[in-house]
């Protein structure tokens, strides 16, 4: 059986600037997940979502401040997320252990 591989991340430090980053790993066509509860707060991540094209989904609030709790919003919002994979960008989804949420994406 062929194992379907994907490429590395182009990405190798977390130093990377929202508007070089997030462009990239668009055009792979990836979703992007990221831990980020002020994301309506960063309007240059917006902006580079918005113009790429981006779809990401943004672990928000206190629900995902440590690695488990990452997993415990990641694993209750399993099936919005899977079903966001479906749909095309621009668009930031904010998810907690309760909700799943657009966020507006401005002009």
């Amino acid at each position: 059986m062929l194992k379907q591989q994907r490429q590395p991340c182009p990405i190798t430090s977390t130093a990377v600037k929202d508007p070089v980053w997030i462009p990239q790993v668009t055009a792979l066509g990836w979703l992007i997940i990221t831990r980020d509860a002020k994301i309506q707060e960063h309007t240059a991540e917006i902006a580079a979502v918005r113009d790429n094209g981006a779809r990401m989904v943004a672990l928000g609030s206190r629900d995902a401040r440590g690695t488990f709790d990452q997993i415990e919003v990641f694993m209750c919002q399993w099936r919005a997320i899977q079903a966001s994979l479906d749909e095309s960008g621009p668009f930031i989804y904010v998810a907690t252990r309760t909700t799943f949420r657009p966020i507006d994406l401005g002009p």
